[in-house]
């Protein structure tokens, strides 16, 4: 008989179990305050969407989060605008705690908390939620993307907005994960630039699917959907940017012809700033442009920012506040880009 290493996980070295949803909620529980950030943040997002607030929503924030002291200072003075500007915008903090890999590298915070390749994700779980909670104490929804199907299960309960990259948004498995999902998805156009995998995973992750997962309890489920009518595209420009009027009206074209509300996500940075971070409050300014002169497709706009512009690469001796990831626009250039939108 052919022994089972041969057959069966044969490259697998190593198998750790993870706790469960349930574990974790008990241990980092969602308290009344939290959930009613987190409500609110849905139901107000949800309103910008259908047109009925005026408000533009801003998704702003670290590409990616690796230091909890850093991304909770930034919180707090993201909260302080969220508050001062409520009037004009809605203001979300992004916390990305996944980050997609073209080869190899860091995988984000709950893959590799401790930023050396041991992969504790069950710490990195534990850091993901804790701090979801602590921003949502402050009062101040945030905004993730979702990558491995089954993350949701452990914070999804905190998180008031998410996206699905460019490189997944062709991804049969994440357009049925964000059929599920309880808040507003947004897709990423594709990265060459092309929108009709963008606009057919909206009409997919609107829909019922059935698929299989985890439940609270960690055992194997299938899961059966209704379908987000809160799925949505997000302009992330591609081999040239795609925020400018002529490109959004074209974007609003193929999404009438899908029969689809015209609801648009402009992310300032990626293609759009043709990976320069510097170009950021450029293309934000353009967008609001279109905006105050009467597109009302336009719903929002995504910003990456630290409280340390540029980035730097994975060391022993980080500079606080700086990203490992994608480079960001500084605090203050933050602060300036909000207050003048």
């Amino acid at each position: 008989m052919t022994p089972n290493n041969t057959i069966h996980n044969k490259n697998i070295h190593r198998l750790d179990l993870l706790t469960t949803p349930e574990a974790l909620k008990i241990k980092v529980p969602l308290t009344e305050k939290s959930a009613k950030t987190v409500i609110q943040g849905r139901n107000t997002i949800q309103r910008i969407l259908d047109g009925k607030d005026e408000r533009t929503l801003i998704i702003a924030g670290p590409c990616s989060i690796h230091d909890i002291d850093s991304a909770k200072e930034y919180a707090h003075r993201l909260k302080k605008l969220h508050d001062e500007l409520s009037d004009k915008l809605f203001i979300v903090m992004r916390a990305y705690f996944e980050k997609p890999r073209t080869s190899v590298g860091w995988k984000g915070l709950i893959n590799d908390p401790n930023l050396d390749g041991s992969n504790d994700m069950n710490l990195g779980l534990y850091k993901a939620r804790e701090l979801l909670a602590w921003i949502a104490e402050l009062g101040l929804p945030t905004a993730t993307e979702a990558l491995d199907p089954v993350t949701p299960q452990y914070i999804a309960d905190l998180i008031s907005w998410s996206a699905v990259g460019a490189r997944t948004t062709e991804s049969h498995t994440h357009r049925e994960m964000a059929s599920g999902l309880s808040m507003p998805v947004g897709f990423k156009n594709s990265t060459d630039g092309s929108l009709s995998a963008a606009v057919n995973a909206i009409i997919s992750a609107q829909s019922p699917h059935t698929f299989i997962g985890i439940d609270n309890g960690g055992n194997t489920a299938l899961l059966h959907t209704t379908g987000n009518p809160y799925s949505h595209i997000i302009l992330r420009g591609g081999k040239k940017p795609n925020y400018d009027s002529a490109s959004v009206e074209a974007c609003i074209k193929q999404l009438k012809q899908a029969n689809l509300p015209p609801r648009i996500i402009i992310d300032a940075s990626h293609g759009n700033s043709s990976k320069d971070f510097k170009k950021q409050p450029m293309v934000a300014k353009s967008v609001m442009e279109q905006i105050s002169n009467g597109n009302q497709a336009i719903k929002g706009i995504m910003l990456e920012g630290h409280l340390v512009e540029g980035n730097q690469s994975l060391s022993e001796n980080l500079t606080y506040g700086q990203s490992i990831t994608d480079s960001c626009i500084g605090w203050q250039e933050t602060e300036c880009l909000l207050r003048s939108l």
